[in-house]
């Protein structure tokens, strides 16, 4: 209740716009008794196909997909890209979905040209980096060093942390529009201090993590438990500026994405400190999702909730990727688990039909297709996106080992 409460105070304040008037939809449906089969094993056939591929034509393990240009040429970075950690992640998954034994040692050569990114305390983005390729790397062979990259990315990523704000800093460039930038998706950086504090014994990082996301959670929702994206702070007094967006359609409206990263985060953080507070919020961002889906036939939502030209605007299958993995968790936790494991089961199975799952030797060998990564910016748009395929293949696994899955 006392969420709400400040919401609302803030909106009132003239910190944050309302929300935008919901379109008309049905209200959520219930999930059907018997969820649709997601076909794991003919998808993990398919990324294998493509993922052999793609390593044919492009060795080079210093070069990280992205994604796609306009005009079909294959957009590759460095290191020090925010997405440079998911390819090399969705190696590992599927080094763990498959029995073929040159997945780990492909996994290891994107894993280990990413290491210099374990000092950088220019950006939020070391988990995405280097918790999704090391982190995940660890997960497989407790390899020693990738440990110690893991502490050391932990280190650094601390150092943005501001005690009189709360939180971690997120950007560094538009400071002429933002004084303290907290974006939503920073909460899934957090499970690299999480995971630091378990490797360590050091609870700083728990401490860092979880004030962040305490912070976080008094302002990300509006009354309807849609999420702003920017959170804007005063750096001197903590106090909140503004609540704004900045990839999706407006300042009022729910970018589809950023709600995804809500129910992924929020679950996460529950997983780590057992606090209820963080559960609710999973839920809540949860059970907007799904009711903001419902009446989309196969459940992958559009770019924006509130996009104008729905029914012909793009989708984000970025955002039901990671929906459907934060779903699966959070079925492990919530009271309504059959709602939300059906509503992420539906979005998988979706996801793995010829509308966006790619045929071989086609999509520049991603997996996903229908993509948008910036839609104000005019970039990504209807494209695939390499963090897709990441949060697809880690629902997979999910889903696979959703019986004997222990999450922590």
């Amino acid at each position: 209740m006392m969420k709400k409460v400040l919401v609302i105070t803030a909106a009132l304040l003239g910190l944050a716009p309302a929300p935008l008037q919901a379109q008309k939809r049905p209200p959520a449906k219930l999930p059907a008794a018997r969820p649709p089969a997601v076909p794991v094993a003919a998808v993990v056939a398919r990324a294998e196909a493509q993922y052999a591929a793609y390593l044919r034509q492009y060795p080079d393990s210093t070069q990280h997909p992205r994604s796609t240009e306009p005009d079909g040429r294959l957009i590759r970075t460095n290191s020090r890209n925010w997405t440079s950690g998911f390819f090399a992640g969705s190696l590992w998954y599927l080094a763990r979905l498959s029995s073929q034994p040159q997945w780990p040692r492909r996994a290891a050569a994107f894993t280990e040209t990413l290491d210099a990114e374990k000092n950088v305390t220019t950006t939020h983005d070391l988990g995405f980096i280097l918790n999704n390729s090391y982190g995940q790397g660890y997960a497989v062979t407790k390899n020693p060093p990738y440990r110690a990259v893991l502490l050391q990315a932990a280190a650094s990523l601390a150092k943005r942390f501001s005690p009189t704000v709360g939180a971690i800093r997120s950007w560094d460039h538009h400071a002429e529009v933002w004084a303290y930038p907290v974006i939503v998706d920073n909460l899934l950086n957090l499970e690299l201090l999480f995971a630091a504090t378990r490797l360590s014994g050091d609870s700083s990082y728990y401490r860092i993590a979880k004030t962040h996301a305490a912070t976080d959670l008094k302002y990300r929702f509006r009354a309807d438990f849609s999420t702003f994206h920017v959170l804007n702070f005063d750096p001197a007094s903590g106090k909140l500026l503004t609540a704004v967006t900045h990839q999706g359609y407006a300042d009022n409206s729910c970018w589809a994405r950023g709600q995804a990263w809500a129910i992924y985060g929020y679950t996460m953080v529950y997983r780590e400190t057992r606090d209820p507070k963080f559960l609710q919020a999973a839920m809540h961002a949860a059970d907007y999702f799904i009711a903001h889906t419902a009446s989309i036939p196969d459940r992958i939502p559009y770019w924006d909730f509130n996009a104008p030209d729905i029914p012909n605007a793009p989708r984000d299958a970025s955002a039901a990727a990671a929906a459907a993995s934060g779903l699966l968790e959070l079925s492990k936790y919530a009271p309504k688990k059959n709602d939300y494991f059906s509503a992420a089961t539906a979005i998988l199975a979706s996801l793995s039909s010829p509308q966006y799952l790619a045929a071989a030797g086609t999509n520049n060998y991603f997996l996903l297709k229908h993509s948008t990564g910036n839609f104000p910016a005019k970039s990504e748009i209807d494209v695939p996106l390499v963090y897709a395929d990441y949060y697809y293949l880690e629902a997979l696994w999910r889903y696979q080992n959703y019986a004997q899955l222990t999450l922590n």
